[in-house]
């Protein structure tokens, strides 16, 4: 028979026994929300005028008569002719170091921008070669009078021809041997003048080089 006072100790044990202590719960962390974009900040620069480089180049690309330093002196202010041929040779400079297709060229004692040899295959495909863009009678008086006469108005024109021409001006403008020059002081109406494209179609220098008939030239 066991003792009593033995079980007595191991049920004092046991009920003063400290509970064993629970287990820490683990909270898990708060995500984190990811950092707000900063938008960059775009400095806006206010927009400069263009350099008088910016201006030959843009009247170049205009087209038209040779563009002369006269023309180029009236509309940029305090150029001079020395200055406007110093920065057509650095537009040409620029324009081989970039391998371009174009250059500007003196014709007629003005600039045009031209064309390189190599690429004149591609103009031809795009408009026809000289011999390709054949005029009738009328267009080649019409024109002749506009070379001899220019700057010439349709009124001139149709005088001296003593006949309508309004339809072949339009023409030779397509055709892009003649264009709307600037007037003539004593002159009123819209006025006619060759192109780069007419000299080159009649493998001419300047318009020194158009034949010295007279007949024209006394109309």
């Amino acid at each position: 028979m066991p003792d009593p006072n033995e079980l007595w100790e191991i049920d004092a044990e046991e009920v003063l026994a400290d509970p064993p202590a629970p287990e820490p719960e683990v909270v898990p962390p708060s995500p984190v929300p990811p950092p707000t974009p900063v938008s960059p900040v775009v400095e806006v620069k206010p927009e400069l005028p263009p350099s008088p480089q910016q201006i030959v180049e843009a009247m170049l690309f205009i087209g038209g008569t040779p563009l002369k330093a006269e023309r180029v002196c009236e509309v940029i202010r305090g150029l001079d002719a020395d200055q406007f041929r110093i920065i057509v040779d650095e537009l040409n400079v620029r324009y081989r170091h970039q391998n371009r297709p174009y250059s500007i060229t003196m014709l007629d004692q003005g600039y045009i921008l031209a064309i390189r040899p190599k690429f004149r295959s591609v103009k031809e495909k795009l408009h026809g070669s000289p011999r390709e863009a054949r005029l009738s009678q009328p267009a080649l008086d019409v024109l002749s009078l506009v070379a001899y006469r220019q700057p010439a108005t349709k009124a001139e024109v149709d005088t001296l021809r003593g006949g309508e021409s309004g339809a072949i001006l339009r023409q030779l403008v397509r055709l892009g041997l003649i264009a709307v020059v600037q007037r003539g002081e004593a002159k009123s109406g819209v006025c006619y003048g060759t192109t780069a494209r007419f000299l080159e179609m009649f493998n001419l220098r300047s318009l020194d080089d158009l034949p010295q008939t007279g007949d024209v030239q006394k109309l």
